[in-house]
């Protein structure tokens, strides 16, 4: 009798398990699509665009103009896009110096004309409407 009621309780657990992981690997796709669709922006030198279509939160804390600069100062020198490709997705409920919310880190393997290796970290996140948009951009 022991062995069904353990058998049960790891049945239902797998279950609730499984119910989470489906409902992560869903936000993970929507903010991969949603960090593509914004990284075209930043490849096409369209910096004003990518600040605009970005997190609320990303707005707050830098201003269109800063962004713009950082963007002409650190990404221009790199050259064009020649390849990109996802490293790692990782759906977060919390990161370090930011309000505890639902994001996804997403690390690319690129390529550009000017730098044959690059990380770049794209972290989108649940906006106050319920859209992924992204929060921060980070290239090593």
């Amino acid at each position: 009798m022991k062995w069904r009621i353990v058998l049960m309780v790891s049945l239902c657990l797998m279950l609730v398990a499984g119910t989470a992981f489906a409902q992560d690997s869903k936000k993970e796709k929507a903010a991969l699509s949603a960090a593509e669709k914004w990284l075209s922006l930043v490849d096409t030198g369209q910096y004003g665009k990518s600040w605009q279509d970005a997190a609320s939160y990303f707005k707050r804390v830098v201003s269109r103009p800063e962004w713009t600069q950082s963007m002409q100062a650190f990404r221009e020198p790199l050259g064009k896009l020649v390849s990109r490709k996802v490293r790692s997705v990782t759906y977060r409920t919390s990161l370090p110096g930011a309000p505890d919310r639902e994001y996804v880190v997403i690390e690319f393997d690129s390529i550009f004309t000017n730098k044959q290796a690059a990380i770049e970290t794209v972290t989108p996140m649940l906006d106050t409407d319920r859209a992924w948009r992204v929060s921060g951009y980070f290239i090593k």
